[in-house]
């Protein structure tokens, strides 16, 4: 690798070789779609300059691997800046999707523990973990308008104000009103989309299924979308568009 994890001080960028660039763009297209390509790669190197990689279970993070998440983690903060990211340091990546042992109270005080299976995982001032097979897919599945990276990474933001609760940071209270009304009105009506589908054979959405989980996941799916497919974002959710094209400053 570029030295990326040895010890000493840091530089504040990572030169980021044309050649290794390229391959980086030829195999997400998305990212050809950025307004301003030379601010990506350098956000991207700094990103690196920041971050610790890790594989886990024996994977390699090699130089492909580490500049494939750099680029498209930083897709949200383009405009933002990378202090949106300045709560944690480390990127742990495993081969494929990895099994969580999980537990849940109920309201009887009744202990259920259950398994699920995660492409990724953000944790609140912790490291951020990521499956490679669905990073190195993410040129193809942009067009259903999924991406694993993006949507962690759009959790980091959401907890920067504590809980994620589909609404980053605001400078105001009427500025949160204003986001989660829009959020909220958007997060219903895919809910009850994914419902009629589910259970009475309608139409399936366009957009993940798991957005309907909780108004954080539907945030962090909707997002996904947003950055890896914007156009058909853009005919499905109109109004989440105009929102995060003022949050994002995207469409500046």
């Amino acid at each position: 690798m570029f030295g990326w994890l040895r010890l000493g001080r840091r530089p504040s960028a990572r030169e980021i070789p044309d050649a290794l660039w390229n391959r980086t763009l030829a195999a997400y297209p998305f990212l050809s779609n950025v307004r301003d390509a030379a601010r990506l790669r350098e956000l991207a190197g700094q990103f690196l300059a920041q971050k610790e990689f890790q594989g886990a279970g024996g994977f390699v993070v090699d130089d492909a691997v580490a500049v494939a998440i750099a680029a498209q983690a930083v897709l949200p903060v383009m405009n933002l800046g990378l202090r949106w990211y300045d709560d944690f340091v480390g990127i742990v990546v495993h081969a494929d999707e990895v099994v969580a042992r999980r537990s849940f109270t109920d309201e009887s005080g009744v202990v259920h523990d259950y398994e699920e299976v995660l492409a990724g995982e953000a944790m609140d001032h912790g490291p951020v973990m990521l499956s490679w097979r669905d990073v190195a897919e993410a040129g193809e599945s942009a067009a259903q308008g999924y991406n694993v990276v993006v949507h962690e990474f759009i959790h980091k933001i959401d907890m920067r104000d504590g809980a994620p609760d589909g609404c980053p940071p605001m400078r105001s209270r009427a500025e949160r009103e204003a986001w989660l009304a829009v959020m909220r009105a958007a997060y219903e009506a895919f809910r009850e989309k994914v419902i009629v589908a589910e259970r009475f054979g309608g139409e399936a959405p366009w957009l993940d299924a798991y957005g309907a989980e909780a108004i954080d996941e539907f945030f962090a799916v909707a997002c996904e979308a947003y950055f890896v497919n914007r156009p058909r974002f853009e005919r499905e959710f109109a109004a989440l568009a105009k929102l995060f094209d003022g949050f994002f400053g995207t469409q500046a």
